[in-house]
């Protein structure tokens, strides 16, 4: 039986869902007319169909992980046997054959199941993907978060180093400006070192020792003065003094009161070594004490002062003690009698100090009441012509009646200790 030329194309059945019309329609595939007098022959499509893909698909795929390659190469190879099968369903309508469509259908339906199964398993596994790249995300962060932490405690680090290091650097600058005012200060002590040098040497340690017993009989003169003006008896000043000594002439008593002021002044002083530079880069021993009144020095005079100057004496001289206290609280009046006080006790001080700085082996010496003058280690405060060689007829003989000044030993030289001799005469 001849089919008419105008018979109208029976639709598909009803399992063939609209995908199958709308994959025809984007794969704008032509139907294949098929003549009774031809037999179609499918065997040229069977043949493998060659695909150029786009440069793009090459870059892509070059680009993705070898995974997503195999996806996309099954999406391929579904794709063609869902033409392949749409041809098939295409040709059992001409001429039609209801169990060749029915077959074919199910052909097509099958098809488009893989591609489903296809998008599904390529979801999971981009949710699958999504999820480590998730995990890797956070990983990253926290390893970000890590690495900033460690940044930061560098970067505090580095601060604490920077400020270190300027806080050296603003010490060396200190160091090397006090080194600065040290060599400054080495360079003025040496300088004053070359000025007080003349204490430092036997020679010149005779001159002190004039000028401390200068001073002492310097410092009497005044005291023996206020003493008058004040009412005291000087007999018996005296005799209290040295009580059974014998006096060549009545006006060398006042030599009593030169030896109650060194016994006093040398009294608990023992020979040690220390710097005097101090005191003697000032003429004025007041200025000295002014400097620094807390030194060795100042301590020196406020206690000597204090033992030399009797509370009694001090009352009457000034009517009050508050003299007295004053210098006792550490302060230093700027009076005449203190400042000639001040000035004995400098060399005195000097004196102390420079003995053992000059020979570590020095000595101090006294002389004793009643020993046999000696010009060997005595000198007297009397007139040479006083110690008149004695007669044949008389034996002449001078005693020490008490000693003024210690004497001292430095190496070979001796400074002979002062005193006061009178002559003693006896069959």
């Amino acid at each position: 039986m001849e089919l008419s030329t105008n018979t109208k194309p029976v639709k598909p059945t009803s399992n063939i869902s609209e995908m199958v019309y709308k994959f025809a329609k984007v794969c704008k595939l032509k139907s294949i007319g098929v003549f009774s007098s031809e037999t179609p022959n499918l065997q040229h499509l069977h043949k493998p169909i060659e695909v150029h893909p786009h440069s793009i698909v090459e870059v892509k795929a070059k680009e993705d992980s070898c995974g997503d390659l195999g996806i996309l190469n099954k999406i391929f190879d579904s794709v063609l046997d869902l033409k392949l099968a749409y041809l098939e369903l295409q040709q059992a309508h001409i001429p039609y054959d209801p169990k060749k469509i029915v077959a074919a259908d199910d052909v097509v339906v099958a098809e488009i199941g893989k591609l489903c199964k296809i998008k599904s398993e390529y979801k999971e596994k981009q949710s699958k993907k999504a999820i480590i790249n998730a995990e890797l995300y956070d990983l990253f962060m926290k390893e970000i978060v890590a690495k900033e932490a460690f940044l930061g405690k560098l970067k505090s680090r580095k601060s604490a180093k920077d400020s270190k290091l300027l806080s050296l650097r603003q010490l060396r600058d200190n160091l090397e400006i006090g080194n600065k005012n040290l060599n400054e200060k080495i360079k003025q002590i040496r300088l004053e070192h070359r000025k007080s040098s003349s204490v430092l040497s036997v020679a010149k340690f005779q001159d002190v020792f004039k000028a401390a017993s200068k001073c002492i009989h310097d410092f009497a003169k005044p005291l023996i003065s206020l003493m008058k003006a004040s009412g005291w008896d000087l007999d018996m000043a005296t005799k209290s003094i040295e009580y059974n000594a014998v006096y060549s002439k009545k006006c060398d008593k006042k030599y009593a009161f030169e030896a109650y002021i060194a016994r006093r002044m040398f009294h608990g002083i023992a020979l040690t070594s220390y710097d005097v530079s101090d005191v003697m880069k000032f003429d004025d021993p007041y200025d000295t004490l002014m400097e620094n009144p807390e030194s060795d020095f100042a301590r020196f005079c406020r206690a000597k002062y204090l033992l030399v100057v009797h509370p009694d004496m001090e009352e009457s001289f000034f009517g009050k003690s508050e003299y007295r206290e004053f210098i006792a609280s550490g302060k230093h009046p700027r009076t005449e009698f203190y400042q000639l006080f001040a000035r004995m006790a400098k060399w005195i001080w000097v004196l102390l100090g420079s003995a053992v700085t000059i020979d570590p082996n020095a000595t101090m010496f006294s002389v004793s009441k009643g020993s046999i003058f000696s010009n060997l280690y005595m000198e007297s405060v009397g007139k040479e012509n006083e110690f008149a060689s004695p007669t044949d007829k008389e034996l002449a003989t001078y005693k020490v009646q008490f000693m003024i000044m210690p004497g001292f030993k430095i190496g070979p030289m001796i400074m002979k200790s002062r005193v006061y001799a009178s002559q003693h005469r006896s069959s």
